[in-house]
């Protein structure tokens, strides 16, 4: 799936996470606002992101493992609009429980 014309950043990010890993908790939090101003960044707005995915493909892998497909998932947001992404994917029985 491409970054499609017109479509936000936070969206092609949402789509891709969802149709790679078919999370049962996803979060992708926009935090480009903390960095306007930087040397580093672009000034578009969306260049800064936080993600959270909760996923049974996570299950059995490395922290490393998970960033790297992640990353692969979202290669071309990284190669492109996309200048940092913090990234947590946890494996279902990873997640505590919310109170």
């Amino acid at each position: 799936m491409e970054l499609l014309q017109g479509m936000g950043v936070e969206t092609a990010i949402k789509d891709k996470l969802r149709a790679a890993f078919a999370p049962t908790e996803l979060e992708v939090v926009n935090d480009s606002h903390r960095h306007s101003g930087h040397s580093s960044s672009p000034g578009t707005g969306e260049s800064h992101f936080s993600v959270l995915v909760v996923a049974a493909a996570f299950a059995g892998k490395s922290r490393l493992e998970r960033h790297r497909m992640v990353n692969a998932a979202l290669a071309e947001e990284l190669a492109g609009p996309v200048h940092a992404l913090a990234i947590t994917a946890l494996a279902p029985e990873e997640r505590p429980p919310r109170s």
